[in-house]
């Protein structure tokens, strides 16, 4: 174990920040969070914790870590080896890996990024981000027609990649009332023991 508290560096709207939090309560770990808003993260001291400017980071005793996926990886296979987060049975596996990058991917492209241009004024074109999202909600919706959960029968790292943004696509205007397969997923995400929710961004979304 680490000799020193997790301290975690992101902002509550963040679903990058989310997905990271969902995994820290999910394997009990406790830790600080320190915020990290857009002044903070321009200036020097954050850019020698990611030089990128990024959220989240993640400082566990000597080791300070960037990226959420990368993260979320460092957590499982440090403090939870054996666990079902990260399966073993290599086509589970390979499902898994799928969705983390589809998360990087069309998520953070297509919902993830309609929310950031319709609440925080991300310089993005709003009408790609929306036919991304589009295409990926549908292809998630024909997924869990008959699944569970993304890449298993019950929840991996996949899903908490793929949860924040897509459960937030909303506030993009993206809507999720034509998916009720994805909202049925969503609901179970939510019923998780340790969830706790991302707060909703206060801007009405557009359109």
């Amino acid at each position: 174990m680490s000799g020193s508290r997790i301290v975690l560096h992101g902002t509550a709207l963040s679903g990058h920040t989310h997905r990271v939090e969902l995994l820290l309560r999910a394997l009990g770990l406790e830790f600080d969070f320190v915020p990290a808003p857009a002044e903070i993260r321009r200036a020097e001291a954050f850019r020698t914790l990611n030089p990128l400017g990024q959220i989240p980071v993640l400082q566990d005793g000597d080791l300070t870590l960037a990226d959420s996926n990368a993260i979320m990886v460092y957590l499982v296979r440090r403090y939870a080896p054996q666990s079902a987060w990260m399966p073993d049975e290599p086509v589970t596996a390979a499902h898994m890996q799928r969705w983390l990058s589809i998360a990087a991917g069309e998520v953070m492209h297509g919902p993830a990024a309609a929310r950031m241009i319709a609440q925080f004024n991300f310089p993005d074109e709003p009408v790609r981000a929306e036919r991304i999202a589009t295409r990926l909600l549908g292809f998630m919706e024909d997924h869990l027609q008959q699944r569970s959960f993304l890449a298993a029968e019950h929840p991996t790292l996949a899903d908490l990649a793929c949860y924040s943004y897509v459960a937030h696509a909303p506030e993009g205007g993206i809507p999720l009332d034509r998916f009720p397969a994805i909202g049925a997923w969503l609901a179970r995400v939510e019923a998780l023991p340790f969830f706790k929710p991302m707060p909703r961004s206060p801007i009405p979304a557009r359109g």
